[in-house]
């Protein structure tokens, strides 16, 4: 009996058929020493590269279809492969023959193959089971490399996974655009700065504003006439929230005090936005305190802290040895933040310093950074999986900045 083709092909055929296709129209492989494939064509630090490991390395990338030039891509990989394998090596791993296995299977299956399909696939286009099996197990043994060295490192607090489901909320928002007069209010200068705070906020020109504040304003913003960036109307205290939204823009606030300052803040413009954060539930922020109040000296000392820090957290070592009064740490509701802080802490994002204020009536600079915003959280927030994805992220990251600098450290040669 003659069998009738049905003209579908089983998942091996189409992907034999594709590999096909796409061996007819690859260009030249990987130039293979003529007289010695399995020479060394690039040595890194002690371990050698073969020509022939890097013709079957870019065979490989173009029959996965993977972008970038093959050549330069099978160059890139192997040298990294030969860095992680140096690393695995000093920390002792080594996957056994039973994890590569299991971890061919596991590739070939993204294929709807099993091993041994995929091997056969691969085998119809130049690329032999041992180069597969050597990708397999560098890769299986990286991950338990960094899973080792940085997974104690890459904790997630819950903190961050409230910030992270902020950055998921939706809904209509608003965002306003201001700008500011800062004035001391210190007994020495406490009329004067009454007087010129309630002169500006009698003002309704953007422009008589903006003269104003590069006349008297105490705050850097001052250099831009005391215009700020936009910002959510949420990063701002609720009280001060409502009262932003019943002006128009040109409309001033009265003079706000703001313990050791006086603030007028303009409205020059207010929009809807397509998605809004959510609630703020708290607002996490540091304050590291200078003696020594306003100066060149001062400003100078923060200036060369806030080279040295990128998260609230590292203020610790800044601080330590010291009295536990130079440094404040505060998770507060919106609504219980000091007045003066909440207005600087609404200009900043994560990790954001302001050295605008001070304490003691004005001898003592404030170095504030603002931590992070927490928000309150639905019932149905997954928060499981939002640490678990922040945790690889973070090991990711780990992982990368470790192998830039072991190649940074390492001895590349082209044979």
């Amino acid at each position: 009996m003659t069998s009738k083709s049905t003209g579908r092909l089983t998942p091996l055929r189409r992907f034999t058929a594709l590999i096909t296709v796409i061996c007819a129209l690859m260009t030249a492989p990987v130039a293979v020493a003529q007289n010695n494939p399995f020479a060394t064509a690039i040595k890194v630090n002690d371990r050698a590269i073969t020509y022939y490991e890097l013709d079957q390395r870019a065979r490989f990338i173009r029959l996965l279809n993977a972008p970038g030039d093959p050549e330069t891509v099978a160059r890139e990989q192997l040298i990294e492969e030969r860095l992680k394998q140096e690393a695995m090596a000093r920390a002792g791993i080594q996957p056994t023959p039973e994890e590569v296995s299991g971890g061919m299977e596991e590739f070939a299956a993204r294929a709807n193959l099993s091993a041994e399909q995929f091997v056969a696939a691969l085998r119809q286009g130049g690329v032999d089971e041992e180069s597969f099996r050597d990708f397999v197990s560098v890769g299986l043994g990286w991950r338990q490399f960094v899973g080792q060295r940085f997974a104690p490192r890459a904790q997630v607090t819950e903190a961050e996974i409230d910030r992270r489901v902020a950055q998921a909320g939706s809904g209509g928002g608003l965002r306003v655009l201001l700008s500011e007069i800062v004035l001391p209010n210190v007994p020495q200068l406490a009329e004067q700065s009454r007087a010129r705070a309630e002169r500006a906020a009698r003002v309704t020109s953007i422009s008589e504003f903006s003269a104003l504040a590069r006349e008297f304003s105490f705050s850097p913003s001052r250099a831009r006439g005391g215009r700020l960036d936009w910002a959510p109307l949420s990063n701002y205290p609720p009280q001060l929230g409502q009262l932003l939204l019943g002006l128009s823009p040109g409309e001033t606030t009265q003079p706000l005090n703001a313990g050791q300052a006086l603030v007028v803040l303009q409205l020059r413009d207010i929009e809807e936005t397509p998605s809004a954060p959510a609630e703020i539930a708290a607002v996490d922020y540091a304050a590291y305190y200078i003696p020594g109040g306003r100066t060149a000296e001062t400003l100078a000392q923060a200036k060369r802290i806030r080279s040295r820090v990128d998260t609230c957290d590292d203020l610790y070592g800044i601080a330590k040895g010291q009295p536990d009064e130079v440094l404040e740490r505060g998770a507060l509701p919106p609504s219980e933040v000091p007045q003066d802080i909440a207005l600087e802490l609404a200009k900043l994002d994560d990790g954001e310093v302001s050295t605008n204020l001070t304490r003691a009536n004005g001898q003592t600079l404030v170095f504030l950074m603002l931590c992070g915003r927490t928000t309150a959280l639905g019932e149905d927030a997954d928060r499981e999986s939002i640490r678990n994805a922040l945790f690889n992220e973070r090991v990711e990251r780990l992982a990368e900045g470790f192998l830039a600098d072991l190649e940074a450290d390492a001895l590349i040669r082209e044979q």
